[in-house]
């Protein structure tokens, strides 16, 4: 059985549109947390995603990763000398070309509940365009990185990195085919549809 057949289990936006419906017209709509938010909008985006209790699980389901798609030996590209330093147990096969590399291991400037977004800038993919990384990624975040909005996003960016801000900022949110068509946001505009994996470990 795929380890994907275990994501978390909490219900479907149309499910939570149905329940609010049944409430009635003049009844307030049902607000949910932020992290649940995230977690119902980021897998109706397509998004893979997986719970992680602690650094272990973390490890574990990336290890799960790797075996499902084959990809102990495929060719890695990690930017950011912390997240290869965890990972180093695995003996990745490291790239230092992009365009070479079957995926791309990364962190996030924040996790975006409304959209269901991944917030990134040049702190994880320097000043390269999005669309040049490979198309199979696997990100690894933490429940503390949760935050309502971009907006709420773009001021975390800003008070995190003082007096820098990092430039590059965008957002990974296409993670299938668009069905309906709709126009995205200024800040997803022009994106390119990425295979994602989030490994969402708990920090609260």
């Amino acid at each position: 059985m795929s380890i994907f057949n275990k994501l978390f289990g909490s219900k479907t936006k149309k499910e939570k549109d149905s329940q609010n419906q049944e409430r009635g017209k003049h009844m307030p709509k049902i607000e949910l947390p932020i992290d649940e938010k995230f977690m119902i909008e980021f897998k109706e985006n397509g998004g893979k995603f997986l719970y992680c209790s602690d650094e272990s699980e973390v490890l574990s389901n990336f290890k799960c990763i790797l075996d499902e798609n084959n990809w102990k030996k495929a060719s890695c590209y990690i930017k950011k000398p912390e997240l290869n330093e965890f990972l180093s147990s695995f003996k990745l096969n490291y790239t230092k070309k992009i365009n070479q590399a079957e995926f791309f291991v990364t962190n996030v400037e924040a996790l975006v509940a409304e959209v269901g977004a991944l917030l990134i800038s040049s702190n994880q993919i320097a000043e390269i365009k999005l669309h040049e990384y490979p198309k199979n990624i696997i990100v690894i975040a933490k429940t503390s990185q949760i935050v309502k909005n971009i907006g709420d996003g773009l001021t975390d960016i800003k008070n995190k990195n003082k007096p820098r801000i990092p430039s590059n900022i965008t957002t990974i949110q296409n993670f299938k085919e668009n069905e309906s068509g709709d126009e995205k946001d200024f800040l997803t505009y022009g994106s390119h549809i990425k295979n994602v994996y989030l490994l969402l470990q708990e920090d609260l």
